[in-house]
């Protein structure tokens, strides 16, 4: 969509909005317009789309302008503008980022209630009323989460960015190995390096580890022995007494048995994710995944034997090849092995996934909105509770990413990196260091993407992480 700008130059705030609300509409055209008058700053929006033009206005006083108002306005005349040319108003309102619970959260947080975060989610960003309590559910776990931290937490983040193979809706930095597996080892010794000298850096900080988060990838593309040296060198390095959490992302059943399940739990890691996305063999098929709706019960039940406390299951409504009741059977399958988590996410077609080049064909709007209404329905009656949301481009319905969990066992690590509430740091190749600093800035640091990159670049990644370790010192 065209956007012209007129009196103002917030276009991110503006942009953002129009993307999530008119993803396909190229031909379209926006103004976005601010007039300033002596009482009153006033948004104006005018929209026009298969030769049709709609307009809408919002306005504040000027003697209370401040950025975050003034881009409120800006969106506010913009969405109700668009909504006009839409068939319903989107779930999600006038909210076009990948955290809308933020706002709910930053609310509570500051001295607001559940109900005044509600009229603001409602009165303001007019979101519905169903996505309005998933987000004040997960604020709720949100605000319980931050109070378990003290200061001095931080949490971490170790990068394995292996698969065995790429399945077609995955757009993640990773490298699919097949039996290929001479990079893993120079990969893994660079990454027990950085550990070892982050451990290091750290001690001498005075912070502690909260929780840990091994993911990828499919760092369970790692053999025992490699995944036993690698949590070893993490205790060895981090001291762990803070340490509440430690989970391996184990993905793919095809990466798992016993050995290795046995392997993790006795080496520290208690929470374990294996992530079937479907329970359907031939959706199974069309996504590009090698093993079968049996392996992951198998893999499941060899996890509970080994022991972890908390088993999280992925699922994805708008796989292609699926169904309304495909995912239905999907989720009630996985619901009946009884995990601590289950994480419904809507598929999103993203620059990088084969799906996005191909565009074969994939359920309707109407039935991922099916799907996804049955996931919030049924886990809410099994006592599922949702606990971290969040939102992509370009995802099917303009719809979101929710973890569910019950017996409060809730993945602190997702809601502590999606939330930003604490210092995240990264370790291992195509991770993100959040570094949290007082005033609620938040000073981001990339490790290189490809393990190849990671590896040559090395000196360069321990460089940037005592250049984070000199900010985090004095915040505190």
């Amino acid at each position: 969509m065209k956007l012209t700008l007129s009196g103002h130059d917030d276009r991110y705030a503006v942009e953002q909005l129009l993307m999530s609300l008119f993803p396909e509409k190229e031909e379209s055209e926006a103004v976005s317009a601010l007039h300033r008058g002596k009482t009153f700053l006033t948004a104006t929006a005018a929209i026009t789309l298969d030769g049709r033009t709609v307009r809408a206005s919002r306005r504040m006083k000027a003697s209370e302008e401040t950025v975050r108002l003034r881009r409120r306005i800006l969106q506010q005349s913009l969405y109700r503008a668009a909504v006009q040319l839409l068939p319903a108003e989107p779930a999600w309102g006038a909210l076009a980022g990948v955290r809308p619970t933020k706002i709910s959260t930053k609310h509570i947080l500051e001295g607001g209630t559940a109900k005044s975060a509600d009229r603001l989610l409602r009165d303001v960003y007019y979101v519905t009323a169903d996505r309005r309590k998933l987000a004040l559910d997960c604020s709720e776990s949100t605000v319980a989460a931050a109070n378990l931290l003290e200061s001095s937490d931080i949490s971490l983040y170790v990068g394995i960015p292996f698969c065995p193979t790429r399945c077609s809706y995955c757009s993640f930095v990773s490298r699919s190995i097949g039996k290929r597996t001479e990079l893993i080892d120079p990969y893994l010794q660079a990454l027990l390096k950085e550990i070892e000298i982050t451990g290091r850096l750290l001690a001498n900080s005075g912070r502690k580890v909260r929780t840990i988060y091994i993911g990828g990838g499919t760092p369970t593309t790692l053999s025992a022995p490699q995944m036993a040296l690698l949590l070893d060198t993490i205790r060895d390095s981090f001291d762990l007494s803070r340490c509440i959490e430690f989970t391996v992302e184990g993905g793919r059943p095809d990466t798992l048995d016993a050995e290795k399940l046995l392997t993790i739990a006795r080496h520290g890691a208690d929470r374990m994710s294996i992530n079937p996305q479907t329970m359907e063999d031939h959706v199974l098929r069309a996504c590009g995944r090698p093993h079968k709706a049996e392996d992951v019960v198998r893999a499941y039940r060899q996890a509970v034997d080994a022991g972890f406390k908390a088993i999280n299951m992925d699922l994805i409504a708008g796989l292609p090849a699926d169904s309304v009741d495909g995912f239905k059977r999907s989720l009630d399958a996985v619901a009946a092995l009884d995990p601590a988590n289950i994480t419904v996410h809507t598929l999103a077609l993203k620059k990088g996934a084969d799906l996005f080049e191909r565009r074969i064909t994939l359920p309707s709007a109407a039935e991922v909105t099916e799907m996804v209404d049955y996931a919030n329905g049924a886990l809410r009656g099994l006592n599922f509770k949702p606990y971290y949301l969040y939102r992509q481009k370009y995802m099917s319905g303009s719809f979101e990413n929710v973890g569910w969990s019950r017996d409060d066992l809730d993945c602190l690590y997702n809601i502590y990196m999606m939330e930003e509430v604490h210092t995240i740091l990264s370790l291992g190749g195509g991770g993100m260091n959040k570094v949290n600093l007082p005033g609620g800035k938040i000073e981001r640091f990339h490790n290189p993407k490809f393990p190849e990159q990671y590896i040559e670049m090395l000196d360069s990644v321990l460089e940037q992480k005592e250049e984070m370790f000199e900010l985090l010192k004095g915040a505190i």
